[in-house]
């Protein structure tokens, strides 16, 4: 829906002539890039939103187990995701591709072609080399970066609430308002970025056809020649997707982090 805005009358419409002309399977496309690049993200991004934090302690003045106030938290979120970054943008890369392949097809962008993980990663050696796999790393962080500060931002002041509210600390106030705070965090870096994630999923999708425009090239284009509602395309299906999965994400985070914190003291 980002690539292709006028392909598809909307979010029930794109899934149902998905499920039409593909298959189930059509649905899946890009699974194995997508949960590569879920791991490696928030692996490197927890890991360094720790050493983040203790930069951020540093660079206030603040001894190395001072509380952080929330938008403390949220600078070091919004740093933490330039590392992440790194190892998301490859993954992401083949993951739009491949999700992306049957529409360059039918378009007529490129020649019906094997869609399988191998096929496009040996496609991006062949036609670009290594440094293919990082087209749009800057939009990537151009995105990260904003959304970040707002993702960690929105989760930390949800929890501060929940805890004044429930008058106890923030790790004790149970899975459902955790849930509620990684859901909302998650939100709050939707709304926040996603033009910019249009425009990185143009990119990447498009430059398997030649060398596209940077982020502000891309970015005027697509407002320029389809309006600024074309950078919103796949929003909704975006917003259902985040409210769960990001509740899940810091539920098992935050659970992990306790489990592991046991273990060390």
């Amino acid at each position: 829906m980002q690539t292709f805005p006028n392909m598809y009358k909307g979010f029930i419409d794109c899934i149902t002539t998905t499920y039409k002309q593909v298959g189930l399977r059509g649905l899946y496309q890009g699974t194995t890039p997508a949960l590569v690049a879920n791991i490696a993200e928030n692996s490197v991004l927890f890991m360094s939103y720790g050493f983040c934090q203790q930069v951020i302690r540093f660079a206030a003045g603040l001894r190395s187990d001072a509380a952080l106030s929330d938008v403390q938290k949220a600078c070091a979120g919004s740093v933490a995701s330039i590392f992440s970054s790194l190892v998301l943008c490859p993954t992401e890369l083949v993951k739009c591709r491949l999700q992306a392949m049957y529409e360059m097809e039918v378009s007529g962008k490129i020649a019906k072609s094997n869609n399988s993980v191998w096929s496009v990663v040996k496609s991006i050696m062949k036609n670009e080399g290594p440094q293919g796999f990082f087209q749009g790393l800057t939009t990537t962080i151009a995105r990260e970066v904003p959304g970040y500060f707002c993702f960690f931002g929105a989760y930390e002041l949800s929890r501060t609430m929940f805890a004044n509210y429930m008058k106890c600390d923030k790790e004790d106030i149970g899975a459902a308002p955790v849930i509620f705070s990684g859901g909302l965090g998650g939100a709050c870096l939707w709304l926040v970025v996603y033009p910019m994630d249009c425009v990185k999923s143009r990119i990447q999708v498009m430059s398997m056809t030649g060398k596209q425009a940077g982020f502000f090239g891309t970015f005027t284009a697509i407002a320029r020649a389809e309006g600024v509602r074309a950078l919103y395309s796949g929003l909704a299906p975006t917003m259902v997707r985040t409210f769960p999965a990001n509740g899940a994400l810091f539920l098992g985070y935050e659970v992990s982090r306790k489990l592991m914190m046991k273990q060390f003291d």
